[in-house]
């Protein structure tokens, strides 16, 4: 398998390099999504790819493409991406990537939460809400919410960090119509994907949608869906003695990437998440590409 940390496909112009993805123009109504094994943490880019990173996002991002184009439509054009670029790039290209439609993207990070965790859980501390959204009295770190919220953020600026934003907020950027959709979605497809995970001992604690609208104004899901990049997953076994113990569930998302990368100093300091980030030893970067291939097995077994 080529690791691939950054793509370069010389036979198509270059729109925009990602944290993670690099997308190519082609002709002016379809785009080519490379998914790189390049890994990030904090919104700062590591210098350390992860091998076989990208052919696992877009395997896993496929296979929930599948199953959950009930509930809206998605981006994917049913072509090969390796029938847009040159025999000679085919392996940057294949299995890791995603030969999609042009969308007009809409500026906020779609994120749904069952579980309080991660800034989630930070903000809950401080205020006893998330976005905006009042939460009761008594919750822990990874406690399971009545019901899922929907707590979106404002997408920032490459290398900046996302800001968590009010629903109010979201009606301000897209109007009340199309915001009132877009929560009504994203929570139906966290549903969704929360009870076939389940089914296979995982819990998905939160996730991040992407949405971009067609030349009909259509809400179309797009970018990647319910990767370990995009979401909180914990394996069933661990979660309960975490939740007792007030700790973060063993995970088989960046979470561990992050555990790590908050107790290495630099320099005799904590990281201040800005870069360059440590450098990642072989030992974690071996680990990590492991939890991303046990998350793809376990959810795709049977």
């Amino acid at each position: 398998m080529t690791t691939v940390h950054t793509s370069s496909i010389q036979s198509l112009p270059l729109l925009a390099r990602g944290k993670v993805r690099d997308n190519y123009a082609v002709g002016t109504d379809r785009i080519l999504m490379v998914a790189s094994d390049r890994l990030s943490a904090f919104d700062v880019i590591m210098g350390e790819p992860i091998p076989g990173k990208g052919v696992l996002l877009t395997q896993m991002a496929l296979w929930w493409f599948e199953r959950l184009g009930h509930l809206c439509p998605n981006h994917l054009t049913g072509e090969a991406p390796e029938s847009v670029v040159t025999e000679a790039e085919v392996p940057q290209v294949k299995d890791r990537s995603m030969l999609v439609k042009r969308l007009k993207p809409i500026p906020v990070e779609a994120v749904v939460r069952g579980y309080l965790a991660g800034s989630g859980w930070k903000e809950y501390q401080e205020s006893r809400s998330v976005c905006g959204v009042p939460l009761p009295e008594g919750l822990r770190n990874a406690s399971k919410l009545a019901r899922p919220i929907f707590t979106p953020a404002a997408k920032a600026a490459m290398g900046e960090h996302d800001e968590n934003i009010s629903y109010d907020r979201v009606v301000e950027i897209v109007g009340p119509t199309l915001a009132q959709q877009i929560r009504d979605t994203s929570i139906a497809i966290y549903e969704a994907a929360a009870q076939i995970a389940l089914a296979k001992g995982m819990i998905i604690a939160d996730t991040k949608f992407e949405f971009g609208l067609d030349e009909a104004g259509t809400l179309v899901l797009m970018d990647e869906v319910l990767t370990p990049d995009s979401s909180r997953y914990w394996p069933v076994e661990g979660y309960d003695e975490a939740l007792a113990n007030g700790t973060n569930p063993p995970s088989y998302d960046k979470q561990f990437v992050r555990d790590w990368l908050e107790s290495t100093k630099v320099n005799g300091k904590p990281w201040d998440k800005t870069p360059p980030a440590p450098r990642l030893p072989a030992e974690i970067t071996e680990k990590t590409a492991a939890k991303y291939r046990e998350a793809l097995d376990r959810l795709t077994a049977g």
